[in-house]
């Protein structure tokens, strides 16, 4: 019942009541990141999401876009901005997926959309992940977030798609608070972001 009738209600309200509260910051970070992004503020980018539909997600620009000399981007710790390692650190660069909510092409709980080159690479498990909307946060992220290998965020994925509740969201919720205060998890343990899902 609470996934099929009262799930988009509360992401709709508290997606409109954190804009709201947030809107001070957003306008501060969207004027810097014009400022260092060369008037770039956004990130945009295709995602599946709920039965793999594709979406565009937005965040803030925490990247530049700067190239070797083949044309190829540079590794993402070399293109993390001044502002963007900040706006990173804070998770303040999710803050824009509140719109995705409001769209509803997002909840504000769910397995995070990932890149459109991982679907052909998950096993039957791992593709139950998309049986539900993606979310800003979710199960894996406040278990590890890109502290914990793939393996282990696809079975934190698939346990939260098959144990969906009210009270386990407002829990997630709660728990990606403290996360957030205490800055853990942004990480993986050999990059600045999160290694690329290279299949099984």
């Amino acid at each position: 019942m609470y996934r099929n009738f009262l799930k988009r209600p509360m992401d709709i309200f508290l997606s409109f009541i954190m804009l709201l509260l947030l809107s001070p910051i957003f306008i501060i970070v969207y004027a810097t990141l014009l400022i260092s992004n060369n008037g770039k503020a956004f990130f945009y980018q295709s995602r599946p999401g709920k039965n793999e539909r594709i979406f565009k997600i937005i965040k803030f620009k925490s990247m530049n876009d700067k190239k070797d000399a083949l044309g190829n981007l540079l590794p993402d710790e070399k293109r993390l901005t001044k502002v963007g390692v900040i706006v990173r650190k804070t998770s303040l660069d999710e803050i824009p997926q509140l719109l995705n909510v409001l769209k509803g092409d997002m909840s504000l709980v769910g397995p995070r959309p990932l890149l459109i080159s991982y679907l052909p690479l998950y096993n039957e498990e791992q593709k139950k992940r998309h049986l539900l909307k993606p979310g800003i946060t979710g199960w894996a992220q406040v278990n590890g977030r890109n502290a914990i290998s793939w393996q282990q965020k696809f079975i934190f994925d698939t346990w939260y798609v098959e144990n969906c509740s009210f009270l386990l969201d407002v829990k997630i919720l709660w728990m990606t608070f403290s996360k957030v205060i205490k800055r853990e998890g942004i990480s993986s343990s050999t990059s600045a972001t999160m290694e690329f899902f290279t299949g099984n």
